[in-house]
């Protein structure tokens, strides 16, 4: 099945955000980063795993990454891309095969929509697949540590729950790290730093009904701030909401 949404997506028959699509398989952020940088974000990952936990890197130039699924290729099997110059957002290609250089290394790093299947199975109510829009996500106002140039702000995703779906939320996510684990925050956004929840710095807003708790994950779009903190004269992302689909069965990153 992730074999055949990825075909889909590189003959561009779909293009939009993938919440919801192959809920058995581990869907992945991406961070394209020249080598030259390489090691200095590998250690920003292992030093900030709830937002950046690993799914998978590439070699130098290695577009394919067969780790992460069989006939992969980076460069077109993402719905949206993210391209980066001196820091700065400049550009959101469909592809990224003009772009390709033989020194960008691929860092795949875990994603909450993986653990979406889950929480479905147990009847917990998903606002943003019910909307059809993509999941709110937030700057917040916690520094991420840093690792040489990189550094920036945590990235939540917000997630609205009756207080019993909360706390089952966090029973089941916490046996996932590698795609975020349990939340980093549940309630008042304004401990976040978020001042509107109707204003989300990526994605959409959604709706938020009455004694609901708001529910927050470290998010994979944490390394596209990291990014832009950095200054990197060139560097890719994924568009936010947009993921990479990969072969990694969700049960296989269950731990006890």
């Amino acid at each position: 099945m992730p074999h055949l949404f990825r075909q889909q997506v590189r003959s561009k028959r779909f293009t939009g955000p993938t919440a919801g699509h192959c809920g058995e398989f581990a869907q992945a952020n991406l961070a394209i980063i020249p080598s030259v940088y390489a090691e200095d974000f590998l250690r920003f990952c292992v030093r900030n795993p709830k937002a950046c936990p690993l799914l998978g890197v590439g070699e130098p130039g290695q577009w394919n990454v067969p780790a992460l699924g069989r006939d992969l290729d980076i460069r077109t099997d993402v719905p949206g891309y993210n391209v980066y110059r001196d820091g700065v957002l400049c550009e959101q290609p469909d592809n990224i095969v003009e772009l390709w250089r033989d020194d960008l290394v691929v860092f795949a790093i875990g994603c909450s929509f993986s653990f979406e299947q889950m929480l479905a199975r147990e009847r917990i109510p998903l606002r943003h697949v019910d909307e059809g829009v993509n999941v709110p996500m937030y700057r917040t106002n916690i520094a991420n540590q840093a690792a040489g140039p990189f550094g920036g702000k945590l990235v939540v995703s917000m997630r609205p729950m009756s207080g019993a779906h909360a706390v089952r939320a966090v029973q089941i996510t916490s046996r996932f790290p590698s795609v975020h684990g349990a939340p980093v925050h549940l309630g008042s956004p304004a401990v976040l730093g978020i001042d509107d929840l109707m204003q989300p710095d990526y994605g959409q807003p959604v709706s938020i009904h009455e004694h609901e708790i708001q529910v927050f994950w470290a998010c994979g779009v944490t390394p596209q701030s990291a990014i832009e903190s950095a200054r990197l004269p060139f560097a890719i992302a994924h568009r936010p909401g947009h993921m990479l689909m990969t072969d990694i069965p969700n049960a296989s990153l269950a731990v006890l």
